[in-house]
């Protein structure tokens, strides 16, 4: 009874986020550089924006306009280094591979489910739980509507930049642990300690999903998932732990 379950699950780690799938996205060199130093000047920028729209305070309209520009940052420069594939992933029964819809759902909701465990213990502690608070109030004491779609729309459009444009920009060698890095780098500015512990575990797993299906829509399916997940749920668990 045991065996069963736990060999299904080491299926589909192996699946999901070990075994690349067959793919050919090579690039000629001049087309690397463009992609680099479009992906460096957009990091740059999108980082910057990022630390600007997660300091404003809760119930400002600013709020709304500026995490909007920074989706079009990470997008327009994601779609001006050159192209991106959606990807795809193996299936279970073994066929041609398929777009990576219900593998990338399972594992936001995994991501999901710990990040809300551990949302039981930093209720308890006041210099963790503050700043979450502060950007819940976005939600709060604004439109949740609207906050839930930008919530979408930036979780897409930092998948097509750190894990379509930057990926890609990095090369084939240590690719998931620098792209996951620079996305550690850009959750500092933030100034939220929760972000930036989630940034680790977020940027690995997406990262790895984009090496094995060799495309973002994977990684945009994990993201939206566990982005909108922590904005509905996140709340009612910190109220748990506190």
């Amino acid at each position: 009874m045991i065996a069963g379950p736990c060999a299904e699950l080491r299926r589909f780690a192996v699946a999901a986020l070990v075994d690349p799938v067959a793919r050919d996205h090579g690039e000629g060199d001049r087309a690397l550089r463009r992609r680099r130093v479009v992906a460096a000047a957009t990091f740059l920028v999108g980082s910057t924006v990022l630390a600007v729209a997660l300091r404003i305070p809760g119930g400002d309209p600013a709020f709304y306009a500026a995490t909007a520009g920074l989706a079009a940052v990470w997008t327009g420069g994601a779609f001006a280094s050159g192209p991106l594939h959606l990807g795809r992933a193996h299936t279970r029964a073994g066929t041609d591979p398929a777009r990576p819809v219900v593998q990338s759902l399972a594992l936001g909701a995994l991501l999901v489910g710990v990040f809300l465990v551990g949302a039981l213990v930093l209720g308890r502690i006041p210099p963790l739980r503050d700043p979450v608070e502060r950007l819940l109030d976005h939600a709060r004491l604004g439109s949740l509507l609207l906050v839930a779609l930008l919530t979408a729309v930036n979780g897409v459009a930092e998948e097509l930049y750190f894990r379509g444009a930057l990926y890609a920009a990095i090369g084939r060698r240590h690719a998931v642990a620098v792209s996951t890095a620079l996305y550690v780098l850009t959750s500092l500015g933030s100034g939220i300690p929760l972000l930036v512990l989630a940034a680790p575990a977020l940027g690995l797993v997406t990262g790895l999903q984009r090496r094995v299906t060799g495309g973002v829509l994977g990684p945009i399916i994990t993201h939206i998932t566990w982005s909108l997940g922590m904005l509905l749920l996140l709340p009612t668990a910190l109220r748990i732990g506190s």
